[in-house]
């Protein structure tokens, strides 16, 4: 009876994972980027070369893709994760501080990962410091 119950532990997948936000979270990544390299004026113009750029445009994750950026404002960003955060964990998201993106990983399906940091480096929302990641507050 024991080994029957751990079988149908291995099917059953967490239901937190089919909650709205969850799910929004999950498609807002997959939109956050389009194929190919940016055709925005300034990389049409630097031919692609993205040197002096803030935040980079173009990504290698697989395949080249572009950030979508209508789509990926900072304050956009925030709120899908904030949102998502919220309805898996039950908890608040501390802003600013240490964002653990393995937590992160965890609402988020796995050939999505690739996509998280890139997506939150690119729009300024996270920054590298003393081998962390740190969330930073939008300032729009």
């Amino acid at each position: 009876m024991a080994e029957m119950a751990q079988q149908d532990d291995l099917f059953q997948t967490d239901k937190r994972l089919s909650l709205k936000p969850v799910t929004d979270f999950n498609a807002f990544v997959l939109q956050a980027f389009a194929d190919g390299p940016c055709q925005c004026a300034r990389c049409l113009a630097g031919v692609g070369v993205e040197t002096g750029y803030a935040f980079q445009h173009s990504f290698e994750l697989g395949k080249v893709v572009n950030r979508q950026f209508a789509r990926t404002s900072p304050s956009e960003v925030l709120l899908a994760l904030k949102k998502a955060w919220l309805s898996f964990f039950k908890s608040e998201l501390a802003i600013p501080g240490l964002l653990d993106l393995s937590r992160v990983h965890e609402f988020l399906t796995p050939e999505l990962h690739v996509r998280l940091r890139p997506l939150l480096l690119a729009c300024g929302l996270i920054v590298e410091q003393e081998g962390g990641w740190m969330l930073q507050a939008v300032l729009e």
